[in-house]
């Protein structure tokens, strides 16, 4: 398990890095978990280096907003100053990203089926 956390903690650490020296506007976290991922993909590091306290920290997630929620409850009254903007971007952005989510299934569907049928084509 500490080898486990050794490893995700040294993903987080080169996003921290990466974001200090390069600038880029981008969470650390976010970073960390892109090479990481890609990492994984690469067979850089193994699935069973991971995997176990990966699952518990997923397993766990709830968690983990507990404190962003009470620290929401601490600003009610902000929250209810703006509650019409607040609805309206929640509302819109999920529309959005509703459908741009489907415009992607939809091309990355199409792509993979004229890919198939090429290779097809190109093993007849």
């Amino acid at each position: 398990m500490i080898l486990q956390f050794g490893v995700l903690l040294a993903f987080l650490a080169a996003g921290e890095l990466l974001v200090r020296f390069t600038g880029i506007p981008v969470p650390s976290s976010i970073i960390g978990m892109v090479l990481l991922c890609a990492s994984l993909k690469l067979g850089i590091v193994k699935l069973k280096w991971v995997e176990k306290l990966s699952g518990f920290l997923v397993h766990n997630l709830g968690f983990f907003f507990v404190p962003a929620g009470i620290g929401l409850m601490n600003c009610l009254g902000l929250v209810a100053d703006q509650l019409v903007p607040i609805v309206c971007a929640t509302v819109i952005s999920t529309v959005i990203i509703i459908a741009v989510t489907g415009w992607v299934h939809q091309f990355t569907r199409s792509a993979s089926s004229k890919m198939a049928q090429k290779m097809a084509k190109e093993a007849q």
